[in-house]
């Protein structure tokens, strides 16, 4: 039973993967017969075959700026969650504080960030802090939305009964309130991870001298399409990754969650089938 249970597994892993793959070759496909009959000049869009001789052959450069943005990233993201979290928590447990904070937060999110990373470069340099203070304006404000809507969305009724039962508010939020936002935070989570790669990345691209933004405009400078073809892959690549990996702390958090029971059930069916 336990064999038949894991085929239905990797057949499963299968049906989800193949379509997506399919898109990706049907896209570099298309791609190859734009370049090949010339509809674009190449020194605009360059072959797919000229963009993986870049990756491949100039990967010892790539991968130390690679690093480097993921790092900006992670870090920025790491911020954004833990101030996120506890800014919506003091949102929900305070009404004053929620009417005083949240003009502020919609505020602060409407403003380009391209428009005031300029600012932090001139306040701090060209080092790594811009960088992460750009990532953290972008991936805060769907923290704090997602936990705030995750935290108001408790069943009243089970508050209530808490309460009734002697439950202190501190109780109740570690027992209740916490575990039933989970899914909604994660949901904020992995829109915050791929906006924390695009600030990073915004950052570099004002000042910087490493980075996979700096080797974007580097790039665009020389008219080195290949290799800023090659910068965008990489960039799309670390955000894919990251978002996978919350994907799957998600996944082994909340095994219980409705999103995640569905396809539980499934397999349990079909192996009883």
């Amino acid at each position: 039973m336990d064999k038949v249970s894991a085929d239905r597994r990797r057949g499963g892993v299968v049906e989800r993967a193949w379509r997506p793959v399919a898109l990706i070759f049907a896209f570099i496909l298309v791609w190859q017969l734009v370049t090949a009959t010339e509809l674009v000049e190449p020194y605009l869009v360059p072959s797919p075959g000229k963009t993986a001789d870049v990756l491949i052959g100039r990967w010892s450069y790539l991968w130390p700026h690679t690093l480097t943005t993921t790092w900006e990233t992670v870090l920025g993201f790491v911020i954004a969650a833990a101030v996120g979290v506890l800014v919506a928590v003091a949102m929900v447990y305070s009404r004053a504080v929620e009417s005083t904070v949240y003009p502020v937060l919609l505020f602060a999110q409407v403003i380009p960030k391209i428009a005031i990373a300029p600012l932090f470069v001139v306040w701090l340099g060209f080092g790594f802090e811009p960088k992460v203070i750009v990532a953290v304006l972008m991936a805060f404000f769907p923290v704090v939305i997602s936990m705030v809507t995750g935290l108001k969305s408790v069943d009243s009724e089970m508050l209530e009964l808490a309460a009734t039962m002697g439950g202190g508010p501190l109780k109740t939020f570690a027992k209740i309130r916490f575990p039933a936002a989970l899914p909604h935070l994660f949901a904020g989570l992995k829109v915050a991870i791929t906006l924390a790669v695009t600030g990073a990345v915004v950052g570099e691209f004002v000042g910087a001298n490493e980075g996979l933004g700096y080797v974007i405009l580097q790039a665009n400078g020389n008219l080195d399409t290949p290799m800023l073809f090659a910068g965008l892959i990489v960039m799309s690549v670390v955000g894919v990754l990251l978002f996978a990996l919350l994907d799957l702390a998600e996944k082994l958090m909340l095994p219980w969650h409705a999103s995640r029971r569905g396809s539980a059930v499934t397999t349990t069916l079909l192996a009883k089938g």
